[in-house]
């Protein structure tokens, strides 16, 4: 049984968050760099819609409300 992508948001969610956390924290170690390394990482990422969900957050974390 799949889950439905509200299903899937809620159970990845804190998961998402911590992942782009780590990504996002490796930004000013990276320098200019770290936009293709955190591409990278995140064309690694599966499923399609949990990779999506990170992508997400860390553009989040680069702008904040």
């Amino acid at each position: 049984m799949s889950l439905d992508r509200a299903q899937f948001h809620q159970q990845h969610l804190a998961q998402a968050q911590a992942t782009a956390a780590e990504l996002f924290a490796r930004k000013s170690g990276l320098q200019g760099a770290w936009l293709n390394w955190v591409a990278s990482q995140l064309y690694g990422l599966r499923p399609a819609e949990y990779a999506s969900m990170v992508r997400r957050e860390l553009q989040r974390l680069h702008n904040p409300p």
